[in-house]
């Protein structure tokens, strides 16, 4: 097949009009297209007045070899890289021991699956409840009064951090064997809607997640996986360097030479545990910051002008990026259009801030996270000198907003003023249980405020309005990727550790759903080689 990129069309273009474009481009006779499908579309915004979808198109046609002679030289026409996932093992018979998996975040969910297709019946343990338990845990939390669940909430349980967020289904990992291709083909037969296979920035949203997690689960329970919920891992047993088992808070111990730790950023208990147990670990960057809230509209007008509102083209993102006098990166994250800002505390005593949309991307505001990058050298002296950092500032939040889960917030012409706020603005805050106006400068080191401080007008310069006065900001945002790296060699498992298979955000190696996807099924791949290898 041919691989056909920037084909320009109109929003409204007709239902033929790609099968028109894919003729004139190759000079092509009808009858010699025997079909076509869309690889990917994006949106071309940069006139607003008018806007283009953007196709890359997967061209079926006898004439192939011709036409790669015509277009040689044209950088738009090329093989189709052949996307087919082939396994790489399969489990032999008679096994003694059985893989295990810690964590059903995304990561955890698909070494799962890429180890039961491979006939390895992996265990699965996860700290927290199933995905519709932990759905009442968290939304009790949010909205009816209910105590925070340390087991269940919007970090743990069953389909991880990611759960509650956007769903959004793209990142920048290098993937030549594309893995990312076989985590959206996964996505769609538990559920998912098609479009995610070729739409740009693809999301799924949190109630459709709910379904496709629970669909995951029969799958791989269906291929021999076992799962156990609310089956924290207190203890990794290591014996002369190697694997031998792991310990449940409940005592229960099982046997398992192959263990792939896929316990996302916020098993802060865990990283503790393996540092105890000598796991070599070190420190690593990550973020912290506000959200900051607008008006969706505002978002849509400024980036889709007269568009602004179109159904075809649906609620604006953007991504920004401005760097600081000081020498700090201040860059906006985890961008949720039409979304909600929602409490993703998992201690007691500490508060924090992420962002969430359903699939429809249809609240008033859109929200995103306004950090900082910070680097071990603002945590110097201990592996998991993040970690405290992180929960001193969660702490900090705690009692600025009052002591109760209320999220302190400002508004940002106050912030940019440097004066407390004293009530809502222009815009009406989403986060729950609720807010507390309040001044955010208390809440992070004088070094990411004044970035903040020089960021907002600079990103206004690029979105109108952006640094509008009315605009919310609500603290803290801490929880960006893990601040650790549990260091894997070449072979996927630990450096010092033999058999144990760090994975995904918290161990370091990977930065969203897709990513940590992609990382599961990497992992999955190097546990299975090794157990049939036999080492």
């Amino acid at each position: 097949m041919l691989r056909l990129a920037e084909i320009k069309l109109p929003l409204d273009h007709a239902e033929d009009a790609l099968r028109s474009a894919i003729l004139a481009k190759l000079n092509l006779a009808p009858e010699d297209l025997i079909g076509y499908t869309i690889f990917k579309r994006s949106v071309d915004a940069r006139k607003k007045a008018f806007p283009l979808f953007v196709y890359i198109l997967d061209v079926e046609t006898p004439r192939e070899g011709r036409l790669f002679e015509r277009h040689a030289k044209d950088p738009h026409v090329n093989p189709t890289p052949d996307a087919t996932y082939r396994m790489v093992a399969k489990a032999p018979d008679g096994l003694n021991r059985r893989p295990v998996v810690i964590g059903a975040g995304p990561c955890g969910l698909f070494a799962g699956l890429m180890l039961a297709r491979m006939g390895f019946r992996p265990i699965i343990l996860e700290r927290g409840k199933k995905v519709l338990d932990r759905t009442k845990d968290t939304f009790g939390f949010w909205r009816l009064g209910q105590e925070l669940n340390p087991e269940s909430n919007a970090q743990f349980g069953e389909g991880g951090a990611g759960t509650f967020s956007d769903g959004k289904l793209y990142s920048q990992v290098k993937d030549p064997h594309h893995h990312g291709r076989k985590v959206l083909t996964e996505f769609v037969e538990a559920g998912a809607s098609p479009e995610i296979l070729y739409v740009n920035r693809p999301h799924i949203g949190t109630y459709r997640l709910v379904g496709i997690v629970q669909k995951l689960r029969a799958t791989i329970e269906s291929l021999g996986g076992e799962f156990h919920f609310e089956s924290r891992v207190d203890e990794l047993d290591i014996r002369d360097g190697k694997v031998q088992g792991v310990r449940l808070s409940g005592g229960t111990y099982l046997e398992s030479d192959h263990v792939v730790l896929a316990v996302g950023h916020s098993a802060r208990d865990t990283f503790e545990m393996l540092h105890d147990r000598g796991v070599y670990i070190e420190a690593k960057p990550f973020s912290i910051g506000f959200r900051i809230e607008h008006p969706q509209a505002l978002i849509d007008e400024a980036r889709y002008g007269p568009n602004a509102g179109s159904k075809l083209l649906g609620a604006a993102d953007y991504k920004l990026v401005h760097h600081s006098k000081n020498g700090r990166s201040v860059y906006s994250f985890c961008m949720c259009p039409g979304g909600l800002v929602v409490a993703a505390a998992s201690e007691p005593g500490k508060l924090v801030t992420n962002g969430m949309s359903q699939y429809s991307r249809d609240e008033q505001n859109a929200n995103s996270a306004i950090v900082v990058g910070i680097t071990p050298e603002d945590y110097p002296g201990h592996p998991l000198a993040g970690i405290a950092l992180q929960r001193r500032l969660e702490e900090q939040a705690f009692v600025l907003g009052g002591g109760n889960y209320d999220a302190p917030a400002q508004l940002v012409g106050d912030f940019l003023a440097g004066r407390p706020s004293n009530a809502p603005g222009t815009v009406k805050p989403s986060y729950r249980p609720g807010v507390r106006m309040s001044d955010l400068s208390a809440s992070l080191p004088d070094y990411a405020v004044a970035a903040i401080r020089e960021a907002l007008p600079a990103f206004d310069r690029q979105i109108k309005g952006f640094a509008m006065a009315g605009a919310m900001l609500t603290g803290v945002e801490t929880r960006t990727s893990s601040p650790i790296r549990i260091k894997r060699g070449d072979d996927f498992q630990s450096v010092n550790t033999v058999g144990l298979y760090p994975a995904g955000e918290g161990a370091g190696y990977a930065g969203g759903i897709l990513s940590a996807g992609i990382d599961g099924i990497k992992v999955a791949e190097a546990v299975a080689l090794s157990m049939v290898k036999g080492r």
